[in-house]
């Protein structure tokens, strides 16, 4: 779709509406091929600071450069979470209880670092999707009656607790 859009030719004898509305499908089409190849580009960059910077991040599954960044920019430095509770309550990944009545459950803090949460959250699909320890989890914890949500609530603090403990290793220079 985007192809042809981009090879539009409006005709001059067309009504202005089509002439109007094709010139601007065109320059859309095209603006939108710029913008792809622009953060390509960048993905690409990023990939190349992270390969020097931070290469066992990389190593993790579902952490792709853009994730790796992400992670890297909310955690800045050594030091700045005490522990990897305090990464998750940063990362918005800390179960807050929400009970009432007999039934004891928990939900995801709605607080914190919105950027880190989500890439938590693209880590958590990616590895639900490709890791077969992950899916074996997710089906263990389906058996016992857990939602999807709620499946999904822990992988994130899994994984906010195993990047963190990443985090806080210095890397090893070859």
């Amino acid at each position: 779709m985007l192809i042809i859009a981009c090879r539009l030719r409006p005709s001059a004898t067309a009504d202005i509406e089509v002439f109007t509305c094709s010139t601007v499908l065109r320059d859309l089409a095209r603006r939108v091929r710029f913008l792809e190849a622009e953060a390509r580009s960048y993905e690409k960059a990023f990939l190349a600071i992270m390969r020097v910077w931070r290469p066992d991040l990389l190593d993790l599954t579902g952490v792709g450069a853009i994730v790796a960044a992400t992670v890297l920019t909310s955690w800045s430095h050594p030091g700045r979470c005490r522990n990897d509770s305090a990464f998750a309550m940063l990362a918005g990944a800390a179960p807050i209880p929400a009970s009432s009545g007999k039934t004891i459950r928990h939900r995801l803090n709605r607080a914190g670092n919105r950027q880190l949460n989500r890439a938590l959250h693209t880590i958590v699909q990616t590895r639900l999707k490709k890791d077969e320890a992950t899916q074996a989890y997710a089906e263990r914890r389906r058996t016992e009656g857990k939602t999807d949500r709620e499946i999904k609530r822990c992988l994130k603090r899994y994984v906010a607790r195993q990047l963190y403990r990443v985090l806080e290793t210095t890397p090893s220079t070859p």
